[in-house]
């Protein structure tokens, strides 16, 4: 099962902490969406290192992508608190159910990664 000529094989580290969640009593269930998630950042990552070393030929532009804006499009991130507000915020004017020009300014100047 261990076969580590394959690119998305458990390392030994993750096998033993799952054996050792199993012997706690983990929920199966949890430890199969581990193991999911551990497959899929794997092949994220083997996909990230494949584009580091090529490039993509269009008709008239050469567009050379990295592995970290591929990482970003496979696995974004969710949209911070303020975002969140910010949107909320929009759908309350577009109801026009409040008037909201102070919330709004007091939003937009917080920093972006709440």
């Amino acid at each position: 099962m261990t076969n580590n000529n394959y690119p998305i094989t458990p390392s030994l580290e993750l096998l033993k902490h799952w054996e050792d969640q199993l012997d706690e009593g983990e929920n199966y269930d949890v430890m199969l969406f581990q193991a999911y998630q551990a497959g899929a950042d794997q092949q994220l990552e083997q996909a990230a290192k494949w584009l580091d070393t090529c490039a993509l030929f269009s008709e008239h532009l050469i567009i050379t992508p990295s592995g970290d804006a591929l990482r970003q499009a496979m696995r974004p991130k969710p949209p911070s608190l303020k975002e969140r507000a910010l949107s909320e915020l929009d759908a309350l004017e577009s109801m026009g159910t409040c008037n909201s020009d102070t919330i709004r300014r007091a939003l937009e100047q917080l920093p972006g990664n709440h």
